[in-house]
Parts: C-alpha cells; sequence; structure tokens
C-alpha cells in the first residue's frame, strides 16, 4: 500500500489488534527474508534504496543513500552479514557490518529483474527480462559462469531450495523450470547444472504470466503464483 513515511526518515511502525504495519515512502514491490526470521529487507516501486527491519526491535533503516539506479531485487546472504543487491546490470555484495560495497557482479546488458543465493552462499542466479538465466560462480569470477536462454519472455522469479540441489525459473512464458543445481565442495570441481522439468499450471494475463516461485523449505515441493490469479503446489509423485 502507499506509505506516509518521508524519503529522508524511517518508517514509523504501527501495531493494531495484532497486526504490525510499516509504512514506507512509497508502494512496497518486494520483500525477502533473513534466514533467522527477525530481520527483512523491502523494496519500494522505483527502487531507490534498500531498507532493512528489524521485527524483535520494531525499527528500520536504510542502508545506504538514495541511488539513481533503480534497484531490481535485494536478498540476504544465507551466512554471513552480507547482503545481495542487484540492479539492471550488476549484481553488488554489500557488507552489512562494514557497511560497504566488497564485489561486484557483471550480468551485462541492462535487463535483470530478479535473484536468489545458494545455501553455501558463493553461487548466485538471476534472472533477465531479455528470458535468461545466469549463474555466477564468485569463486571462479565475477562474470557469469553459465547463461542459459530457456524462456520464451521474462524471467519473472528464480529460487533456490535450501535443503535439495534444486532450483526453478518463473517466466511470464506461463511456465517454471526446475533444474538440477549442484554445488561441489571441491572448489577445482564446477557447478553442474542439469535442466530437469517444465511445469505448465497458470494461463498468461496480458503480458504476464507466473510471477514467483518458492521451495517448501524442507520438502521438495514448489509453490508459483499466477497473473491468472492461482497458486500451484507442485509435489513429488509419492
Amino acid at each position: 500500500a502507499e506509505g506516509v513515511a518521508k524519503n529522508d526518515a524511517p518508517p514509523p511502525w504501527d501495531e493494531r489488534a495484532g497486526l504490525v504495519f510499516v509504512k514506507h515512502a512509497g508502494v512496497v514491490s518486494k520483500i525477502n527474508w533473513h534466514h533467522k526470521g527477525d530481520y527483512f529487507v523491502s523494496l519500494v516501486k522505483g527502487g531507490s534504496n534498500v531498507m532493512i527491519h528489524r521485527v524483535s526491535k520494531r525499527s528500520s533503516q536504510r542502508i545506504f543513500r538514495q541511488q539513481k539506479t533503480p534497484i531490481r531485487a535485494a536478498t540476504f546472504h544465507p551466512n554471513r552479514p552480507v547482503m545481495f543487491i542487484c540492479t539492471a546490470a550488476y549484481v553488488y555484495l554489500y557488507d552489512l557490518q562494514r557497511q560497504c560495497l566488497v564485489k561486484k557482479l557483471v550480468a551485462g546488458g541492462n535487463s535483470v529483474t530478479c535473484l536468489a543465493a545458494h545455501a553455501g552462499g558463493d553461487n548466485v542466479i538471476v534472472g533477465g527480462s531479455d528470458g535468461k538465466l545466469q549463474w555466477f560462480d564468485m569463486d571462479l569470477s565475477n562474470m557469469p559462469y553459465k547463461v542459459m536462454a530457456s524462456h520464451a519472455n521474462g524471467v519473472r522469479a528464480v529460487a533456490f531450495h535450501k535443503k535439495y540441489p534444486l532450483f526453478a525459473t518463473a517466466s511470464d512464458d506461463a511456465t517454471v523450470h526446475v533444474l538440477h543445481g549442484a554445488v561441489s565442495a571441491d572448489l577445482n570441481q564446477n557447478a553442474l547444472i542439469v535442466p530437469l522439468k517444465i511445469l505448465r499450471a497458470h494461463t498468461a494475463r496480458d503480458v504476464e504470466g507466473v510471477i514467483d516461485c518458492v521451495f517448501h523449505p524442507t520438502q521438495p515441493w514448489l509453490f508459483s503464483a499466477g497473473a491468472d490469479k492461482t497458486i500451484a503446489l507442485f509435489c513429488d509423485d509419492n
């Protein structure tokens, strides 16, 4: 919803009838939770800044000043005090303790729309409006290790499973692609990426298809949300 906080002030918190409201300066476009559950990050429409919120303290903080380049997505590193922040062409790693940028990944072009981090923390995938998926292995390079052009339309969401070697991409072509992505502890061995299945459970509406996807935290199940106002659950055959 539209917020009321000023751009130069942290958003106010309000609690009513057991619900907590955090009022932003604009329409909230994306949120992501820290794995411990006390923190979450939010982006407003237009993506000019990244806001981190702490539930237990009912507090919020911008991690840097307003940006001229729109921020497309942000998510926490799975095991370090680092945040992944992506624009249309780059993925930045921002150290939350030292409050500085520590690495920049070059996606190329100007099409990045979403990102997800592997549970190990050293591999990142990004999806683009050009229908491409890029896999980054930060131990190898700041350039993509693998680029896959598998969707006919733009990629709206990407997700890793926290337990299984699986990842998924959701697209405006109304499909969800599930892939095997095995990351080895051996630094001399590259990630193994194998397409597994194309899932079709949604109908495109105008130019939008599947707008989000997320894995179950423990089971090999996948949820997808479509522009057709449906949520689908895909589970194993057993």
